[in-house]
């Protein structure tokens, strides 16, 4: 089967859609890549401005329901809960490492001296050193990994945060300084998962997509997705949300806090339907639960 897939075209995006194209390849599927340049991509300026992560997504989208590529590959963390009408979600893949990472000249989060300049574009991930560290100066820090990290060595910032997976996905895992504890730093829904995106009514594409599904990574991120969905969260709300299986089954940790860290909420359940266990938490999290 021939599959058109449609990529942003970054070092990271094009190694997720390596990826997928070669594991598509091992079944037997002759697979293209289209590189497609995203209103994300363009924007100078704060996400928010332009439509949030969804703006990452918005002219593949376009171009799946236009029958002009046939796969999408997104990091999930990126894709809104709420897809386009005619757009579903045809696999996930087995989740990487969650974790975010601190890169800096050697320093921890705990070891970073008061004052020290931090960069990151993510609400959450400011919420979160905030929260755990008030002293620490966070800085906008937009661009991709190798940009992020070039202004870190050239002394602009003095540790920056970024995904563990995205990291070791581009072979430069060894750089993390401290891959930070996700109970105390919490992921951002489906961080570390690849989704592929495919027309609804696709039914052939569909299933040449499933082999690379991995229903355990699907059953966490749907409950981390469902926790997210219930609260209208987006990249404008500081939020994280973690599920991991457990032996008294599904358990996931989340929190929900103000950007500048000083109103923050945690909570956190276990239950066997992740959906509902998505509500549960997001329910705790409104009637204010904090952290034990």
């Amino acid at each position: 089967m021939k599959i058109r897939i449609g990529t942003r075209g970054s070092a990271l995006a094009r190694w997720q859609a390596e990826h997928v194209k070669q594991r598509l390849e091992e079944l037997g599927h002759e697979v293209t890549l289209h590189f497609i340049t995203t209103t994300g991509d363009r924007a100078k300026g704060p996400l928010e401005a332009v439509g949030g992560k969804g703006a990452f997504l918005k002219e593949i989208e376009e171009a799946l329901l236009a029958e002009e590529v046939d796969l999408a590959v997104h990091s999930l963390k990126d894709v809104p809960t709420a897809l386009p009408p005619g757009l579903a979600l045809g696999a996930i893949l087995e989740r990487a490492d969650p974790r975010d990472a601190v890169v800096s000249h050697g320093a921890t989060l705990e070891g970073l001296p008061r004052g020290a300049r931090v960069g990151t574009t993510s609400l959450r991930r400011r919420a979160l050193l905030l929260h755990l560290r008030p002293d620490l100066l966070v800085a906008d820090l937009r661009g991709n990994v190798d940009t992020r990290l070039r202004r870190l060595r050239r002394g602009d910032f003095d540790a920056v945060l970024l995904a563990m997976a995205g990291l070791s996905r581009l072979g430069r895992a060894a750089e993390a300084t401290e891959a930070l504890d996700p109970e105390r730093f919490v992921p951002a829904p489906g961080q570390g998962a690849i989704a592929l995106e495919t027309r609804e009514g696709d039914a052939r594409l569909r299933a040449a997509a499933g082999p690379l599904h991995h229903e355990a990574t699907a059953r966490a991120v749907r409950a981390e997705r469902a926790f997210l969905a219930a609260l209208g969260g987006g990249c404008n709300v500081p939020l994280g949300a973690l599920a991991r299986e457990t032996p008294a089954g599904l358990r996931l940790v989340a929190f929900l806090a103000e950007a500048d860290g000083r109103t923050f909420a945690r909570a956190e359940g276990t239950g066997g339907e992740p959906e509902e266990l998505g509500r549960r938490v997001a329910a705790r999290i409104g009637q204010g639960a904090s952290p034990p």
